[in-house]
């Protein structure tokens, strides 16, 4: 064996250090690469044909307005039967609910409307409202007024 000159020595340690740091980042980060690449391994139970909000929203019925509510019982009140007894109306929709009083029906040429008083209550308090609905040549009931009374 030959004896190491102070020269080879801080040239060898110098090679060694290098290759020191060499494998000191090569162990820090290949270990986080993959965990970054995988994960962290959870990449087998991921479901790919799974999106987020790319499904269409559940169909749901159209809310009635509570002029719609009010205007059926109108409309579909038997006159004959009430004899200006108070109708109830309840629309479950929108939790409002009321009392139609002062049905009157009225016919001019071939066209038939009902006015009418309707109190309703709603989350925003009590109101009294008047309003009038006539029967189309479709034979469909529709509100030609509604306004809100003070």
């Amino acid at each position: 064996m030959q004896p190491i000159t102070k020269q080879a020595w801080e040239k060898n340690s110098r090679a060694a250090c290098g290759v020191m740091k060499l494998v000191t980042v090569a162990l820090i980060c290949l270990p986080a690469a993959g965990c970054m690449g995988t994960g962290f391994g959870l990449s087998d139970n991921v479901d790919a044909g799974l999106t987020t909000q790319s499904t269409p929203s559940a169909q749901r019925k159209p809310v009635d307005s509570d002029e719609t509510t009010i205007r059926n019982a109108v409309s579909s009140a038997d006159l004959g039967r009430l004899k200006g007894e108070p109708l109830p109306w309840a629309n479950t929709d929108t939790g409002s609910a009321g009392v139609v009083t002062g049905i009157t029906q009225t016919q001019a040429g071939e066209v038939t409307c009902r006015d009418f008083t309707t109190t309703s209550h709603s989350f925003k308090g009590i109101s009294k409202y008047r309003g009038t609905t006539c029967l189309t040549p479709s034979g469909e009931w529709k509100i030609v007024s509604f306004a809100k009374q003070d």
